[in-house]
Parts: C-alpha cells; sequence; structure tokens
C-alpha cells in the first residue's frame, strides 16, 4: 500500500455569471452587501405561467465573450458555462488564447441539471411548426448536459480528463470533488462547475411538478428558508466555474492559491425525503470532515442548501447539529443564494466561490430576504459579519434525494 501523500487540489481560479453579479468581483460585492435581485419573471412565454418570481441574468452579452461559430451550436446555459470558465481561467493565468502549453494535462468537469431547455424548445417548434427540413444539426447535441464540458474543452483545447456529474443540485459539490480526485491523481488542473438555464418556457413547464417550488408573486417573501414563513425555492439561472489545480504545479508557475478542496462526501436518501435527508446529509458532513483531517469545532462558517421547505430546512440544521454539537450553535450560517435564487447544479459552486471569498475577505455575507430564524442556527443576517475565517462547509442536496457536503480551506492549508 502507497505511503505517498496526496497532491493537494488547490482553487487557482473564479469565474462567475449570475443574476447578481457577471464577474466575480460584481457578484462578491452584491453578496456581501447581502443585495436581493429576484423580480418577477420577464422571459417571452413564461408570463402566463404560475412561478412568477426568479433570479434572472440581466445584461449578459453572450456574443462578446463567445465566438459566434460556439454559440449557435450551444444553450444559453453553455453560454453560460463558457463565459465563467473563461473568467476563471482569466484568473488562474490559464486564459491563453494560443492553447495550452501541455493539453493533456488540463481536463473539465460540469454537472448539469436540465440541460438546454431553451435550443431545444426552440427546435422542436420548428419540428411542429415547419417541418423537419427546419430542425438544425445542432438540436443533437445543445440541449444535451454533456454540452458545456465539451464546448469548454475544444473552445480552449482542453484534452485531459473529462466529464459530466449528473446526480442533483448535489452535483454541482460532486463535479467538484471529481476534479480534486483527478488532480490528486496526477492531473494538472481541472476546470469544474456549473450554470444552468432553467427560465425558458419549456424548462419551467418541467419544473412546476416540484413541490418545493415557490409560488409566491413578492420577491420579497419568496425565498426566506429557516424561518416560519418558508415556502419553498426560487429559481436561478448562471453559475460558477473553478479552476482547481495541482498545488505545486500552481506554485511553480507563479499561480496565487485561493483555497484547498479539502474534503467531500456524498450519500442518497431519495426523493423529497426530506426526513431522512437529516441522516444521510450527516453522513455526508462526517465523510467531508474524515477526508480533510478535520475537527467539527474547526468549521469557521457553514453555506447551507436552504431549500426553504420547513421539513427539509429542520432536517438540515439537525443534521449540522448532529455532526458538530455544541459548535453547531456557534458557527456563523449563511445562504446568500435567498438574493439570488438557488440555480440547481450552480447552486452549490457558487456558494463555494462565495466561501472562498468570505475567507479571503474574513467576512461572513448576510442572508437576503431572512429576518426571524425558526431553528437553532447561528444564521448571519441584515449585514455581514466580519470573521477569522480558515475552513469553510459548504452543504447542497438534491430534488432527487442527493446530499453532498464540501470542506474548503483558505489559502494554501493542505488536504490530508
Amino acid at each position: 500500500m502507497s505511503t505517498q501523500r496526496p497532491r493537494p487540489a488547490v482553487v487557482t481560479g473564479i469565474g462567475v455569471i449570475a443574476p447578481n453579479g457577471l464577474r466575480t468581483d460584481a457578484y462578491w460585492k452584491s453578496v456581501r452587501e447581502g443585495l436581493g435581485v429576484l423580480g418577477r419573471i420577464t422571459r417571452e412565454g413564461c408570463e402566463h405561467l404560475p412561478l412568477k418570481v426568479a433570479g434572472q441574468v440581466e445584461g449578459f452579452d453572450a456574443s462578446a465573450l463567445i465566438d459566434e461559430r460556439f454559440l449557435v451550436q450551444t444553450d444559453r446555459f453553455t453560454h453560460y458555462a463558457m463565459a465563467a470558465a473563461a473568467l476563471a481561467l482569466d484568473d488562474a493565468g490559464l486564459g491563453h488564447e494560443e492553447g495550452p502549453e501541455e493539453p493533456f494535462d488540463i481536463g473539465v468537469v460540469t454537472a448539469a441539471g436540465s440541460g438546454g431547455g431553451e435550443f431545444g424548445q426552440r427546435e422542436l417548434q420548428k419540428l411542429w411548426g415547419q417541418g423537419s427540413k427546419f430542425v438544425g444539426p445542432y438540436q443533437s447535441i445543445a440541449w444535451f448536459y454533456a454540452a458545456s464540458t465539451g464546448q469548454i474543452s475544444i473552445r480552449h483545447g482542453f484534452k485531459g480528463p473529462c466529464g459530466v456529474v449528473a446526480s442533483d443540485e448535489a452535483g454541482g459539490l460532486d463535479a467538484v470533488a471529481h476534479a480534486a480526485r483527478a488532480v490528486r491523481r496526477g492531473t494538472g488542473a481541472v476546470v469544474v462547475g456549473a450554470a444552468e438555464a432553467p427560465l425558458a418556457p419549456y424548462s419551467m413547464v418541467c419544473q412546476l411538478g416540484y413541490r418545493e417550488l415557490s409560488t409566491v408573486d413578492d420577491p420579497d417573501r419568496a425565498y426566506r428558508p429557516f424561518t416560519a414563513k418558508a415556502c419553498g425555492f426560487v429559481p436561478a439561472e448562471g453559475g460558477a466555474m473553478l479552476v482547481v489545480e495541482d498545488e505545486t504545479r500552481a506554485l511553480d508557475r507563479g499561480a496565487t492559491v485561493r483555497a484547498t478542496v479539502a474534503g467531500h462526501g456524498a450519500t442518497f436518501t431519495g426523493a423529497s425525503r426530506w426526513k431522512e435527508s437529516r441522516e444521510g446529509l450527516a453522513q455526508a458532513i462526517r465523510v467531508a470532515l474524515d477526508e480533510a483531517g478535520c475537527a467539527p469545532e474547526e468549521i469557521d462558517v457553514v453555506f447551507p442548501d436552504a431549500l426553504g421547505v420547513p421539513e427539509a430546512d429542520r432536517a438540515e440544521a439537525l443534521a449540522i447539529t448532529d455532526v458538530l454539537g455544541a459548535h453547531a450553535k456557534r458557527v456563523p450560517v449563511t445562504a446568500p443564494k435567498t438574493g439570488y435564487g438557488r440555480a440547481y447544479c450552480g447552486a452549490p459552486v457558487l456558494d463555494t466561490a462565495a466561501a472562498v471569498l468570505a475567507m479571503e475577505h474574513g467576512l461572513v455575507p448576510p442572508t437576503p430576504h431572512v429576518y426571524d430564524i425558526d431553528c437553532d442556527l447561528d444564521v448571519v443576517m441584515s449585514r455581514a459579519r466580519p470573521a477569522e475565517l480558515r475552513t469553510a462547509l459548504v452543504l447542497s442536496r438534491g430534488l432527487m434525494g442527493s446530499n453532498a457536503a464540501l470542506v474548503v480551506r483558505r489559502g494554501g492549508g493542505l488536504a490530508r
């Protein structure tokens, strides 16, 4: 049995395309100030649907960031992912137009929920209304949940190990863990994350079957987890991409190590079985802490799943307490997503980006729209809280039953 120490997997780049910011700095400014950007859905064809409030990405010009030859092949969810990936690569110092020096040393992993619903709807309408000759050849790939991974790797010339994670919303954290494991096995770097575009009419109709979805039409009341008036979650577009890299490789090329991916755990407890998710999420947390070599009292901040369903919120609060014990009442908990919505697989990657930024700035951001807590957690409200943050715990659960936990450490902290 090998006793060689695993290669630490570190975050060297962050790229964000979100309803509250089209770059990482804009996203963090909005998050730290607790700004709420939820609003009435204005997407064409959605006016008559019962889902009225969402987090929409405004002012995004795909043509300014992505070549036309890629745009015509891809759906909005891939546009967001490609733009976020380019921002992450630039942040990491790997955004070379001429392509990578070692293409087989860089891979791509994304998570996806529904895929390209907007592109698929447009092509199907052509099929029904005009006939098969009017359906473009890219219909076969643009809707596919693997499209973002493929297009990012093609655009940048990355030929390392690539993959797609399909495990509910929790897939966002599972993808980051998959990337970290690839790095520990010898891959130099992996571009990883998730972005979603669930606000096309077809996609929205598909979501209406989720009983956890909020249909409240007031943006200030539509998404309020951990409160007595919690009424479900509000969906959102966008997401984030990270560059996860071998620490030695990163330091040798002079890159800034922003965080270490220290530990991950995942379980499955079944669709909408929120009471059972307590045990499953607690086990995921234990596994993540064990892999990170991290004691419960070392966690300095928690970014919860924060579904906004009373039963699910209670289960999550109890799961955190089950593992962290008395420390659970002292550790700050924050859910910035209540200000911009829950972007399915993109949600936990956005939370991971926020966790890294919070540790860098020594500031726990607030939870917008939440003022009265119905649990024993120390939820940060109203304004950001200064704190010494070394280790963050990020949690996610999927509507179909997946649970995941991720431990990240500030700067160059090392995993066991």
